[in-house]
């Protein structure tokens, strides 16, 4: 069993130790709560953020399923723009790799959603079940009042906030209010039930009961992160040299207590408190070496400074730093070693990726229209002996209003242009309309025609209009 463990128990095949960690005061401690009250100030808030719009809901951030579009503040997201979902993920992955070949798991150990919520379920139970030693006396007496409150009123706030939890995630895909209305009122779609049921089970289960097993046994970027570990890596080490010296780290018993006694007999700066294993939320010792249960969050740096600060020794005994550098006779001081091939070919791709995302967003045209020549049959004789072509011609509006469209042709006569019994084509906001058209030519005409243009021209004042080039089939 490690330092940082209560009790054995049993998952999979194999036995596992429970971690309960101790609290720390540090910059690291205080930048991960930093994140994770930033992170759920915008997870949870966003939903609820009014946003004036013509075509849907007021909500800043709705992913309307029904009428297959995503609200994004001013941006509308429609099915056609499908890739900029491939070149998003595209990006995430890349900025992982980047951050990663960089400064290794920073991801996880402060980003990650089962890291923001396992830190706030262990929150909880710090404030009502105590310190490390009071939890861990806890957990080993019986079951009694005292006990039945303080673990059961830990997991209720927990699962009431997985259940809060799963109804903002519900409420991303409808509209917020209503659905929270119609959900405490038994109106709700079953869908809304189902996700909102099926989330608070999983949230519970993974951060307020598996925790750290998650990251150790189930995350697969666990595994596959050492391919983009390089000697240059900046990751939380141990420094071996310094803490254990010649003779191994010991405790400060009389005779060791200073740093210039210790340095004296051969021994390293490591007291050998534990304190580093008892913070640690996966309960590994990093004085062991690196190691794939390793989050990189920095408590135990926090934790070994302030042992260090309370023992008058340098701090940085264990800190972010790479296997390179620590390999140095003397160390320098750790610093992001980014001109790599690997870190700038990371970095290419981000740029490069981004940079055509945010171009095509910001050209995207308000109008989208497809063309596309019926082939059953490519062309009729008519019994006056002209030639006719037909086109189905599909349009989509992706503006907030209602919008009217001309039809024009270049290369033809626009008196060749037929759309039958349609008076004008006008397309609502957000939808989109699909259309028969047919071109009669004369066969002296048509002989002479093998392509044309045809332009459809918005009615809004200073929109562009658009130009496709079409084929004309006709007899050789």
């Amino acid at each position: 069993m490690q330092a940082g463990s209560a009790k054995q128990s049993t998952l999979l095949h194999k036995t596992i130790p429970i971690v309960v960690t101790r609290s720390v005061k540090g910059k690291f401690r205080n930048f991960k709560t930093a994140v994770m009250v930033l992170a759920y100030s915008i997870y949870f808030s966003l939903p609820w953020l009014p946003w004036a719009r013509f075509s849907g809901d007021n909500q800043a951030v709705m992913f309307d399923l029904a009428t297959r579009r995503f609200f994004i503040f001013d941006l509308i997201v429609y099915p056609q723009d499908i890739f900029w979902l491939a070149m998003l993920l595209f990006i995430a992955a890349a900025l992982l790799f980047f951050t990663t070949g960089l400064i290794g798991r920073a991801w996880c150990g402060f980003f990650c959603f089962q890291t923001l919520w396992t830190d706030l379920f262990i929150l909880i139970e710090q404030t009502i079940q105590g310190e490390r030693n009071a939890r861990l006396r806890l957990k080993k007496q019986p079951w009694n009042l005292e006990k039945i409150i303080k673990v059961g009123g830990s997991h209720f706030l927990m699962i009431a906030i997985s259940f809060w939890t799963a109804v903002t995630f519900a409420a991303y895909f409808t509209h917020a209010p209503q659905f929270v209305r119609d959900l405490f009122t038994g109106h709700a779609a079953d869908a809304g039930y189902i996700t909102v049921l099926a989330l608070t089970i999983t949230t519970y289960a993974a951060a307020g009961l598996l925790r750290e097993h998650i990251c150790t046994l189930a995350c697969p970027y666990a595994r596959f992160q050492g391919v983009m570990y390089e000697s240059d890596t900046l990751a939380v080490s141990y420094d071996t040299r310094r803490g254990e010296g010649e003779k191994g780290r010991t405790i400060p018993i009389v005779g060791l207590r200073t740093h210039e006694e210790r340095q004296a007999q051969g021994h390293g700066d490591c007291i050998d408190c534990g304190f580093c294993v008892q913070v640690c939320p996966t309960g590994i010792d990093i004085r062991d070496g690196l190691q794939y249960q390793c989050i990189s969050c920095g408590l135990c740096i926090d934790a070994c400074n302030n042992i260090m600060d309370s023992v008058g020794y340098p701090r940085g005994l264990i800190r972010y730093d790479s296997e390179s550098n620590l390999n140095n006779p003397i160390p320098k001081k750790p610093k992001l070693e980014w001109m790599r091939l690997k870190v700038l070919g990371y970095a290419a791709a981000l740029l490069l990726m981004s940079g055509l995302l945010f171009y095509n967003i910001g050209t995207r045209a308000q109008t989208e229209i497809t063309v596309q020549q019926v082939r059953q049959p490519l062309y009729t004789v008519l019994s006056d002996g002209n030639i006719r072509n037909r086109y189905q011609i599909h349009i989509v509006n992706k503006t907030e209003h209602a919008e009217t469209y001309t039809l024009s042709a270049e290369g033809i006569p626009d008196s060749a242009i037929d759309l039958g019994n349609l008076p004008a084509i006008k397309v609502r906001a957000a939808k989109d309309l699909t259309l028969n058209l047919k071109i009669n030519l004369s066969p002296e005409a048509a002989r002479k025609t093998q392509e044309f243009d045809l332009i459809i021209t918005p009615a809004t004042q200073g929109a562009e209009p658009i130009k496709i080039e079409t084929n004309f089939s006709s007899p050789k």
